[in-house]
């Protein structure tokens, strides 16, 4: 019997009787990180890092949750839990567990590149790995983040030259805290939707330090956004909440922009491919590092990543799991209408 069963409630280990992210509500559940997809509502009992547990707390409400340091050894039924950084956004964890000699690691969401708030991905070496393949396909080669930046910076300062406001499409959780610290450097105009600024109190009340931003409510002047900075999720992109802002820019922030001509057929005005998923190159440089003997490959382009492993001389395998893609907000965000 292998570590971890892939089951219809999630990641299932039977040794120690928990579950990795399930999207079943189960007795115990341990949390790579605090996307909806990855951690969802209905489970007993929450194992997770200590800065994964205000997200959790703000999303999910009063609940059972055990916060655990990196690095930071608990057992369950005697199988020995860690939990190492993934990159991905603050708090994302890779899960490493090991019994009786065999060791897996179930790496959630996560990037190579270190984003400066979300923790420096660290290598696992085990037996078996299971990753994501969010951005599995070799056209997606990540510029420097710190490139990015300076086009979104440019881009702004353009917007403020003509006294527009700079409508930014980021992921609530994520993007939009890595994006401050840049928008910073450009205005103290920074605007958020209600989504956006939720998950920024979260993590200030839990002693992050950020860069400060105001809600955007129905009382906000158009003075006040003439060359502001609005941070926006997804479900805000073609809807009348926009519309206040005029004259305005939309700049949508998602490693989709990757491929040429998705802005314009999102009708924006600017795309900037900043993900939080490793790209292709980071996927294949995960996997080697592992030195896994077996590579499971799960949500976005496995077969196609798969394949590759497969005829580079490294055992992977395609794995179907109900995990979503977190360049999209989940449907629990609404927008706030006038």
């Amino acid at each position: 019997m292998p570590l971890i069963e892939f089951t219809d409630k999630g990641l299932y280990c039977r040794a120690g009787d928990f579950y990795i992210d399930p999207w079943r509500p189960v007795d115990k559940a341990v949390i790579t990180h605090a996307h909806s997809d990855h951690a969802r509502w209905g489970n007993k009992y929450y194992l997770c890092h200590h800065d994964t547990r205000p997200i959790l707390q703000q999303r999910l409400g009063p609940n059972t949750y055990q916060d655990i340091a990196w690095n930071e050894p608990v057992y369950m039924n005697g199988v020995r839990i860690t939990l190492f950084p993934a990159g991905h956004i603050i708090g994302s964890s890779q899960v490493r567990i090991e019994s009786n000699g065999e060791i897996w690691v179930v790496s959630g969401d996560y990037k190579i590149e270190n984003d400066g708030i979300s923790g420096q991905f660290e290598p696992v070496k085990c037996h078996s790995f299971i990753t994501e393949s969010t951005f599995g396909l070799p056209i997606y080669n990540w510029k420097p983040q710190t490139e990015i930046y300076t086009d979104v910076q440019n881009w702004i300062r353009k917007n403020q030259e003509v006294s527009k406001t700079s409508v930014l499409i980021a992921y609530s959780l994520g993007k939009a805290q890595r994006l401050l610290h840049p928008i910073a450097e450009v205005t103290d105009k920074i605007f958020v939707h209600g989504a956006v600024y939720n998950i920024h109190m979260a993590l200030v009340n839990a002693g992050w330090k950020l860069p400060a931003v105001q809600r955007v409510t129905p009382e906000t002047s158009k003075e006040e956004l003439k060359g502001a900075v609005v941070i926006a999720p997804s479900s805000a992109e073609g809807s009348p909440w926009l519309r206040r802002f005029a004259p305005y820019e939309i700049g949508i922030c998602s490693g989709w922009m990757q491929v040429r001509g998705n802005a314009r057929r999102k009708n924006a005005d600017a795309g900037f491919a900043l993900s939080d998923h490793a790209d292709w190159n980071g996927l294949l440089q995960a996997c080697r590092e592992t030195e896994a003997e077996c590579i499971y490959a799960t949500h976005g382009f496995q077969a196609v990543f798969t394949r590759y492993l497969n005829e580079h001389g490294i055992n992977a395998k395609e794995v179907k799991t109900e995990y979503g893609d977190d360049e999209l907000e989940p449907a629990e965000l609404k927008l706030e209408e006038d």
